[in-house]
């Protein structure tokens, strides 16, 4: 990793813990170790950010730091920042929000760097914070606030975001008005409390199944990307 890296106090601004912790998880196997660079001084990354954000979500669950162990154990040996934080989603859907509210001091410390105004809007379209009456107050979901970050550094306007952000919703709510006609048509259960106790079920099972179909088409399409579009001497 290059020396861009995060050393371990400015890991543990950024995940909101402490060094201690920090720490403790690598003694006990949670983090993987950091690179080391430049004068022995260990150097962390987004992995790292996700892992401990997948780590307080679990904790938030009730999860005991055995189980925290064994739930991590299970994930694939090189499992990227990106499926970390996807792991991490699919534990806080079933979780009440975990959102703070903090002011931009905080928010600029969590976020490892200052934040201009126009960062703060991509950031609102993103959904990774929302504006409060104070303008130098916010609500953010921490878990989410580095990968929002990664993505201010790409040339998205926020209109595109605003956009994608559309679609997904109008696409997730077809899809949920579906899924849940084919369930109410299909299945027959006498009482209300029955069928609410079925879709609890069921529901990690949809979203897990829905997270996979996406993640495939959205690489197809992406794969796709460089053959659909026209060259540079197209009309």
């Amino acid at each position: 990793m290059p020396q861009t890296g995060l050393t371990v106090d400015e890991l543990a601004a950024r995940a909101g813990v402490t060094v201690r912790t920090v720490r403790f998880y690598s003694a006990r196997g949670l983090l993987p170790p950091p690179d080391i660079g430049p004068r022995r001084v260990g150097r962390y990354g987004p992995g790292h950010l996700s892992r401990l954000a997948l780590i307080g979500e679990l904790q938030h669950q009730g999860l005991t730091l055995a189980a925290i162990e064994r739930y991590l154990r299970q994930l694939p040996d090189g499992i990227s920042a990106h499926d970390l934080a996807i792991h991490r989603a699919l534990v806080a859907s079933w979780l009440p929000e975990g959102i703070e509210e903090i002011d931009r001091e905080k928010l600029e410390r969590r976020a490892g760097r200052p934040l201009a105004d126009g960062d703060l809007d991509r950031l609102a379209a993103m959904n990774v914070l929302e504006r409060t009456g104070d303008p130098d107050a916010f609500r953010v979901d921490p878990g989410i606030l580095h990968l929002g970050m990664r993505l201010l550094d790409m040339p998205i306007p926020v209109e595109a975001i605003l956009a994608a952000r559309e679609v997904m919703l109008a696409h997730a709510r077809a899809a949920a008005h579906e899924i849940g006609r084919v369930f109410r048509d299909g299945v027959r259960l006498p009482e209300a409390a029955a069928v609410r106790s079925l879709s609890a079920q069921m529901q990690p099972l949809v979203v897990q199944a829905l997270v996979t179909a996406f993640q495939r088409s959205l690489r197809e399409e992406v794969r796709a990307w460089p053959e659909s579009r026209p060259g540079p001497h197209a009309p």
